[in-house]
C-alpha cells in the first residue's frame, strides 16, 4: 500500500521546486508494452549469448545480420504508445524541468516532452555508418544494408563498448546542477555512468524514487510501489 503522506510530501516538493530533474528507465515504458531488460521475460531473458556481446559494435560491424535480427525482433515497438507516466513528466518538464532518460524508445518524444535528454541515444535515429545519411525506421526494417551505399545501417543506441554523447552528458550534469529536486523512476539505477549522475546534484536538492525495488543509494525517499499509481495521484 502506498503511503498517501508521502505522496502528499512529494506533491508539495513538486509544487514547491524552482527546476526538477527526472531520471527514468525501462520500467516507465513497460506500461505501454515494450519490455524491460533484465527481468523475466524481458528482452535479455533466454538469449543465446550475452547483452554485452550481442550490442556491441563489435557485433553490429562483424555479425551484421545477428544484431540485425535480435534488435528488430526485441527492441522495435512502433506502434507503443506513451503511458500516463511519459504524459505526466513532459507535463512538469515543459514547465519547469528536465527528464534524463536511459530509454531509447522515442515514447517521451511522442509524449510531447520539450526538455529532454535521451542518455542512451534513440532507436530511432537511424543512419548508415558508411555515408552517414539519415535512414528512416521503415527503410531500416527491410534490411540492414544501405541501399545508396551498401553499407550497415544502425540506430544511434550507445551500445556496449561505446562512449556516451559527450552533448548528452554535458547537458545532464547542467540539468542535474541546476535542479532542487530529482525524481528517479523506473530504473534498478545500477548502469553507469547514468546512476553517477546523482554525485552533479545540488547540495541541498531533494531526491525522490518511485520504484518496485529499493535503489542502492543513501539519502533518498524511496516510494516503493507501481509509479502509475503513483504518477496518477500527482
Amino acid at each position: 500500500m502506498i503511503d498517501s503522506k508521502q505522496i502528499t510530501q512529494l506533491q508539495t516538493d513538486i509544487k514547491d521546486a524552482n527546476h526538477i530533474t527526472f531520471l527514468t528507465g525501462a520500467g516507465v515504458s513497460t506500461h505501454s508494452g515494450i519490455p524491460d531488460y533484465r527481468s523475466k521475460n524481458g528482452i535479455y531473458d533466454g538469449v543465446s549469448e550475452s547483452p554485452e556481446t550481442i550490442l556491441s559494435d563489435e557485433t553490429l560491424y562483424h555479425r551484421p545480420e545477428f544484431f540485425y535480427d535480435f534488435v528488430m525482433k526485441n527492441m522495435y515497438f512502433p506502434d507503443a504508445q506513451p503511458n500516463l507516466i511519459h504524459k505526466k513528466i513532459a507535463q512538469i518538464c515543459n514547465q519547469k524541468g528536465d527528464l534524463i532518460t536511459q530509454n531509447v524508445d522515442n515514447l517521451d518524444h511522442k509524449a510531447g516532452n520539450q526538455h529532454m535528454t535521451e542518455f542512451h541515444g534513440s532507436l530511432y535515429n537511424i543512419y548508415c555508418t558508411k555515408c552517414q545519411k539519415a535512414v528512416s525506421y521503415e527503410e531500416y526494417a527491410q534490411g540492414y544494408e544501405h541501399k545508396d551505399c551498401g553499407g550497415i545501417i544502425r540506430p544511434g543506441i550507445v551500445l556496449y563498448g561505446e562512449a556516451i554523447n559527450p552533448d548528452n552528458l554535458s547537458r545532464s550534469v547542467n540539468a542535474m546542477e541546476n535542479s532542487d529536486l530529482i525524481i528517479i523512476s523506473g530504473t534498478s539505477f545500477v548502469v553507469y555512468p547514468f546512476a553517477q549522475l546523482l554525485a552533479y546534484k545540488q547540495a541541498g536538492a531533494k531526491v525522490w524514487a518511485i520504484n518496485k525495488t529499493e535503489i542502492p543509494a543513501s539519502g533518498i525517499n524511496s516510494i516503493i510501489g507501481d509509479a502509475l499509481d503513483v504518477f496518477a495521484k500527482l
